[in-house]
């Protein structure tokens, strides 16, 4: 077989449908689109309308709230802290600061504060002060010899 003797399967390339080319082609004149009125203009869409049936945003059950006020927090595990401890990006033995997250490169943005979650193993005795933390984020610090305080909001 060459490269020439390829060819699609019948059926299944259908040639493009030249709209507007005169009375031959069966959609000359108006090109489909009927007479007059605001579809048979160019540059409309009339979007998510649906002929009168209801269309499909309206049919769908509206659940849920969103906080307009809601606080976002930097999340990050403890397995990365230890993780950048051991690469030396993280001085352990200095209180570990929002800062100090910061600088290392752990965490872009501060956003509304640093929250510590207890995902993954924390072995070096550190001194974190974050925003917000997790129990057993605290309890995992407390365990491996160290603290964790949390500054503004109270831990949950």
């Amino acid at each position: 077989m060459k490269l020439h003797e390829l060819s699609d399967n019948p059926g299944a390339t259908k040639p493009r449908k030249r709209v507007g080319r005169g009375p031959g082609s069966g959609t000359g004149k108006m090109g489909g689109r009927g007479i007059k009125g605001q579809k048979s203009r160019s540059g409309v869409a009339i979007n998510g309308y649906e002929g009168g049936q209801m269309p499909l945003y309206q049919r769908l059950p509206k659940r849920g709230f969103n906080k307009p006020n809601r606080k976002a927090f930097a999340v990050i595990n403890l397995g990365l802290i230890q993780k950048f401890i051991d690469a030396g990006k993280l001085d352990a033995k200095s209180a570990i600061t929002e800062d100090a997250l910061i600088a290392s490169g752990l965490v872009r943005r501060k956003l509304d504060g640093i929250r510590v979650l207890a995902k993954g193993e924390i072995t070096s005795k550190v001194d974190l002060s974050v925003t917000g933390a997790s129990k057993s984020a605290v309890e995992a610090v407390e365990k491996a010899g160290g603290t964790l305080s949390v500054a503004a909001a109270a831990a949950e």
